[in-house]
């Protein structure tokens, strides 16, 4: 029991819970760029490239074989540096874009740490006790007696 009072504890922990929405809207702005490269930027690049669709450009290193009777069939193995560049600009958009993402935020504490803070109004004065006020009472007839 110990262990499970242990572990809702931490999974409840403001922390963990900002952290694991972040990682669900990261993934899902992963998709985004994603879906920014392959379907925005890369068609404009392919067409550059003589028609080719990006992630598909690679190198052949060994041919496919074909089965026979004594050796069984074999895909090619390729290097497939097209997809590798291609996943290199989405980590650049993302990154990019998480770091306009911060300064954005940043700029924003910053005016807010910047602004003066509306200071509350001051409490009122509490009125005297029955015994402070004969206690003033007591050193008035004293300051007058001298």
């Amino acid at each position: 029991m110990k262990l499970l009072k242990e572990f809702k504890e931490f999974a409840l922990k403001g922390n963990v819970v900002d952290m694991a929405v972040g990682v669900i809207i990261g993934g899902a702005f992963g998709k985004i760029v994603s879906s920014l490269v392959n379907d925005i930027l890369m068609p404009p690049v392919g067409v550059l490239l003589g028609g080719k669709d990006f992630s598909e450009l690679s190198v052949t290193l060994k041919d496919a074989v074909e089965a026979t009777d004594t050796t069984p069939a074999a895909e090619a193995v390729l290097w497939k540096y097209g997809a590798f560049i291609q996943t290199c600009i989405d980590f650049a958009i993302i990154a990019f874009s998480i770091f306009i993402f911060v300064k954005i935020i940043n700029n924003l504490s910053r005016k807010r740490a910047e602004e003066p803070a509306a200071a509350p109004a001051p409490a009122p004065e509490p009125e005297p006790t029955k015994e402070e006020l004969l206690l003033t009472e007591i050193r008035d007839l004293l300051k007058e007696k001298k």
